[in-house]
């Protein structure tokens, strides 16, 4: 078993994936962690999933998973924590806009956090995108309390034991600090690089991007004030 897996939603992003495998394999040498990489293909309709196969034909350590349809980030990211194995869990993007290179700034604060999030510096990023970014985080911030600077940055290295009990919903990634903070684990914050898209569309606009955050930061409300934690002083079972 590896110790350490990158989930990598993927949604029409054929032209990234090559050069996206280049720079994985690069990571994988120099990490002193048993590394593999699990694609999660979203439903794509371009030819992600054959470019998909013929890398993991090629590759050790490169496995893939194929959804029928296109369910969204959130829905991936849950197939990733389901199929994880490994005690640690990283999460980046397929669009090249960040470096997993950039992981091994992360991974040595993995033994003191539940969760290690990137937080993207000098962001390459339309002046629209960056606007609504910055307003839906700081609605979200209001919300959570959570204290996180970059909550949506698609670089993370989680403790996969907390990442299987994270709730599940549409807009979850939106959440995770917060989330990981309601199980009652430590959230670290590292600045990270961030590069200009080159290939493919985005898939996140003003719409999905602000209006789609806050109404998932009222179902993260009724999920806080509900959410069930215990501690067990003694048993015999």
């Amino acid at each position: 078993m590896c110790d350490f897996t990158i989930i990598i939603p993927v949604y029409n992003e054929e032209e990234n994936l090559f050069p996206l495998t280049k720079l994985l394999v690069e990571f994988m040498e120099k990490c002193d962690l048993k590394t593999s990489v699990l694609f999660i293909n979203d439903g794509s309709t371009d030819g992600s999933q054959q470019k998909i196969e013929s890398i993991c034909r090629q590759n050790n350590g490169f496995k893939f998973i194929e959804l029928q349809e296109n369910k969204g980030l959130s829905a991936a990211l849950k197939v990733g924590f389901d199929y994880v194995e490994s005690p640690w869990t990283g999460y980046m993007d397929s669009d090249l806009q960040v470096n997993p290179d950039d992981f091994l700034r992360l991974l040595p604060h993995r033994h003191h956090y539940a969760l290690v999030n990137g937080i993207r510096t000098n962001r390459n990023d339309s002046i629209v995108k960056k606007i609504s970014s910055i307003v839906a985080n700081r609605f979200r911030r209001i919300f959570t309390r959570d204290g996180i600077a970059d909550t949506t940055c698609p670089l993370k290295v989680i403790k996969t034991s907390f990442a299987k009990k994270i709730p599940m919903f549409d807009g979850m990634h939106r959440f995770i600090p917060a989330l990981i903070q309601l199980e009652n684990g430590k959230v670290h914050q590292v600045p990270i690089r961030h590069y200009p898209r080159i290939y493919g569309k985005p898939k996140f606009g003003v719409k999905n991007r602000l209006f789609g955050g806050i109404i998932a930061c009222f179902i993260f409300l009724w999920i806080r004030r509900n959410y069930i934690t215990y501690a067990i002083k003694s048993k015999a079972v």
